[in-house]
């Protein structure tokens, strides 16, 4: 992977938090995993401060994006954004929010140009960018916006994924009374077909194998513990496979997990957010990459947060912003292959 013609735009994050002090660390373990080269956008200052605060001995080199590959190997690579960030660990201030949009504007530009082969985000603490007049519920949503081509946002699907599992969740980010009620046969289709497509396109399944979980225990027990099973999501699978997917559900989700259960399947598609994400945090709470699919361009992310209680102390785990990297350069590759 180190020969990658293109590097990896890394987003600062929110520069508070853990993203300077991981984005170190995966810089100063580049030989020790193969990581492919790339660059974090953002302010140098922020970084040496963190770095000096760490005690890690990580060069820093301010160059162009299209430097960045030739500068990888004796020194971390940073763009600026021209956006400074003084926050200091475990502090957002006034800075943070700035610096973190302009880091995420500027991958997007960077990748969308030719300059990046992939955008890797760093966390964002969606509260400190809310106060500051964000007005995207996450990540996500911002980088959807974003990607717009011709007045139409993108449907952005998220997937954790994990050497042993991938999950892609139908409905995110809301209560379960609003995801029983937001879940359609179509939505369904819609989100699989996206996973489908970027299996095949991006990460080089050529015949992709889908499980689709019930909604209700047991897949609704024949209509005895609820009837969205067999009334929406069953549907769904009948339309998949009429278009020559390799679909089947709905399943009883407390079935699906177990490592036999995953070798029969390349994605379990989960009808709600908790569904997919508690098998893959369990299995991989830190070397889970959250993907988001149905993006004209590559994007990878850790699967954690902010962590502002361990943000400078020497404490937090790279090992999710490596597999993020390595799986981003992973996807770019099969994507030009």
């Amino acid at each position: 992977m180190t020969g990658m013609a293109k590097p990896l735009a890394l987003t600062l994050g929110e520069p508070a938090g853990i993203g300077p002090d991981i984005a170190l660390a995966a810089w100063l373990q580049r030989e020790q995993h193969g990581l492919p080269p790339f660059y974090l956008l953002g302010d140098a200052g922020c970084l040496s401060r963190r770095s000096k605060l760490l005690g890690l001995d990580v060069p820093l080199a301010e160059v162009k994006a299209e430097d960045a590959v030739a500068a990888f190997a004796t020194a971390l690579p940073i763009v600026s954004t021209g956006h400074i960030a003084t926050a200091q660990p475990g502090q957002p201030n006034d800075t943070s929010a700035p610096a973190a949009i302009a880091s995420i504007e500027h991958a997007v530009a960077d990748v969308q140009s030719g300059r990046a082969a992939a955008v890797v985000t760093n966390p964002i603490a969606k509260s400190v960018l809310y106060q500051a007049g964000f007005r995207h519920p996450g990540h996500t949503e911002f980088l959807a916006e974003l990607a717009k081509r011709d007045g139409i946002v993108p449907q952005p699907v998220m997937m954790l994924w994990c050497p042993t599992l991938a999950v892609v969740p139908v409905t995110i980010h809301v209560s379960l009374r609003d995801a029983i009620t937001q879940l359609t046969t179509d939505l369904i289709v819609s989100t699989a077909r996206i996973v489908v497509k970027n299996l095949r396109e991006r990460m080089g399944i050529k015949q992709p194998r889908l499980a689709l979980a019930g909604l209700n225990p047991h897949a609704g027990e024949d209509g005895a513990l609820g009837h969205e099973d067999s009334a929406v999501v069953a549907p769904a699978v009948e339309m998949l496979r009429g278009e020559g997917v390799d679909a089947r559900g709905p399943l009883p989700a407390d079935t699906m997990f177990h490592a036999a259960a995953r070798k029969t399947y390349d994605c379990a598609i989960c009808m709600y957010h908790d569904q997919a994400l508690i098998p893959i945090k369990t299995i991989a709470f830190d070397e889970g990459v959250n993907v988001t699919l149905g993006l004209p361009f590559i994007r990878t992310s850790p699967d954690h947060g902010t962590a502002f209680d361990i943000a400078g102390s020497g404490r937090a785990n790279p090992s999710s912003l490596i597999a993020a990297l390595k799986l981003a350069a992973q996807m770019a590759s099969a994507k030009t292959a």
